[in-house]
């Protein structure tokens, strides 16, 4: 029998592609891009993913796009978002294996986004080199309307993959966490561009875009971060109270315990802010001033205490009508000097939607109680004697792009609390990767303090300048390096990734229309 030739290879991945295979291979590459994010943070597994699903997108037609975009959605917010099925493990009002249906129903939905940019980037054209550049903008701009629309959710931007890179990840600084995910984009695209058409007519420039934005990257990286030798102290606390031991008889009382014992043990050290994590104090601040004045016991006159806390609402009867998950400021004498209330509550966890209808379907919030939390105004910026400017954020809320800082008002400093004991292993150092992004975009240094981690201190070039261990009940008194000038994203926020996302969109377009 004659040796016959081997079809090159995108003739036999288009043969494979034209098999059952095509959706498996949707749903690895959406895997594979998950794996880029914490914990795994493997930039090179987002680059083959997205490889794999341009190669994909490519050698089908426009009709099944779709598809192949849902299923790479699905795989990819699903691997991405496990983690929240170990909430429903500490609630007691539904099934812990609703947690598993929470994280499939979530990443369904979420995975329409990425199935429209597909199915539009593939209706204009089906050529690697327009396709990369319209799939990058397209997906920009749904990523952007993710993080916006039915109140939001920016969780797990692909541009979070560029963390480990210094060069690449500085560029949030003019184009946001979202043109960071048009890059990572575009490098897939270059990736199938040289395995499947390296003599494209096109592949030159989208090697060039490539090129260009790698200098710069290296032309405006930042300086590193560095801590002052002078400046206000922030001890930052980490009481290492698990979901489980604050939920048992007495937890409440022991964790706050602990973060008393913990903060007096390092008054010595004459800390000018103490700061606790989200819901150290689950009891209505401003009902119970004993409470206050014991937090502060001890305190030296020019201490203070900032703290996540609990506010009650009621009506003109004195009756409670709602509850708010609040930040605040007390001074040595338990006096309260500012409170926070946290805006951007999230559902299912802080309040319930539709309650009338959910209720009588079994579901309930995973925070206990069934009375809804209520918003907040939105940012503002706190100035307490002794502290630079600071914009506080509590938990969820730092996941937003150009909604963590009063524009008007720009603070020196972010200070955010949370409490990411509910999400296992997996949710927090994704929370704290969005945390270092924020500090990118704003060109801000980050305070985060939570009761298990990740504590600690952020540059304002997203560097983790200082980290508690994971778990473990400990304090880190920090000072604040200085905050960057006004960034581009800082003046211009959402705008700057869009306009991005609009220039690649109408360079995809022209590439289309000049047939290369």
């Amino acid at each position: 029998m004659p040796n016959l030739p081997i079809p090159p290879f995108h003739q036999r991945f288009a043969s494979l592609a034209a098999t059952r295979w095509r959706y498996p291979l949707a749903l690895i590459a959406g895997w594979l891009v998950a794996m880029a994010m914490e914990p795994v943070a493997a930039p090179i597994a987002g680059i083959a993913g997205l490889a794999l699903f341009i190669a994909l997108l490519g050698t089908r037609p426009p009709s099944e796009s779709l598809r192949l975009g849902l299923a790479f959605g699905l795989a990819h917010f699903a691997a991405g978002l496990s983690w929240i099925a170990q909430a429903f493990s500490f609630q007691s009002s539904m099934p812990a294996a609703m947690g598993i249906v929470a994280v499939f129903g979530l990443a369904a939905f979420l995975a329409l986004y990425p199935a429209i940019a597909a199915y539009a980037a593939r209706r204009l054209t089906g050529r690697i080199v327009p396709l990369t550049f319209l799939l990058a903008g397209l997906f920009t701009l749904t990523e952007i309307l993710r993080g916006t629309l039915f109140t939001g959710f920016a969780w797990h931007p692909l541009g979070a993959a560029f963390l480990p890179l210094p060069i690449i990840s500085g560029l949030a600084a003019h184009i946001g966490a979202n043109g960071l995910s048009a890059i990572l984009i575009l490098t897939g695209g270059a990736v199938a561009t040289l395995i499947l058409a390296p003599r494209s007519p096109g592949a030159p420039i989208l090697f060039a875009a490539i090129l260009a934005i790698a200098l710069s990257g290296k032309l405006t990286q930042p300086p590193r971060s560095g801590q002052p030798a002078s400046g206000p102290t922030f001890l930052l606390v980490q009481t290492g109270t698990s979901i489980a031991d604050k939920n048992a008889p007495g937890g409440l009382e022991r964790s706050l315990s602990a973060a008393i014992a913990q903060s007096r043990a390092a008054l010595p050290g004459n800390p000018t802010a103490i700061i606790w994590p989200e819901a150290t104090v689950e009891f209505p601040m401003e009902e119970m001033p004993i409470l206050r004045r014991q937090l502060t016991q001890d305190f030296a006159p020019q201490t203070l205490l900032v703290t996540g806390g609990v506010a009650l609402e009621r009506g003109a009867d004195g009756m409670i009508s709602g509850a708010r998950n609040s930040f605040y400021a007390l001074d040595y004498q338990g006096n309260i000097l500012a409170r926070y209330d946290k805006s951007h509550l999230v559902p299912g966890g802080e309040y319930l939607p539709l309650r009338a209808i959910a209720e009588p379907l079994g579901l309930a919030r995973l925070v206990p109680g069934t009375l809804d939390f209520l918003p907040g105004d939105g940012p503002v910026t706190w100035n307490l004697p002794g502290l630079p400017a600071l914009s506080p954020n509590i938990c969820y809320e730092i996941i937003f792009p150009a909604a963590v800082v009063k524009r008007d008002h720009r603070p020196q400093a972010i200070i955010t609390i949370s409490n990411d004991a509910w999400f296992g292993d997996h949710g927090p150092p994704q929370h704290h990767a969005q945390a270092r992004l924020r500090a990118l975009e704003e060109g801000l240094p980050i305070l985060r303090v939570t009761p298990t981690g990740l504590t600690g201190l952020i540059g304002p070039d997203g560097a983790m300048l200082a980290t508690l261990p994971r778990g473990a009940a400990a304090t880190l008194s920090v000072r604040l390096p200085a905050p960057r000038p006004v960034t581009l994203f800082a003046r211009f926020g959402l705008i700057a990734p869009g306009v991005f996302a609009l220039l690649l969109i109408a360079v995809g377009y022209a590439l289309h229309r000049r047939k290369t």
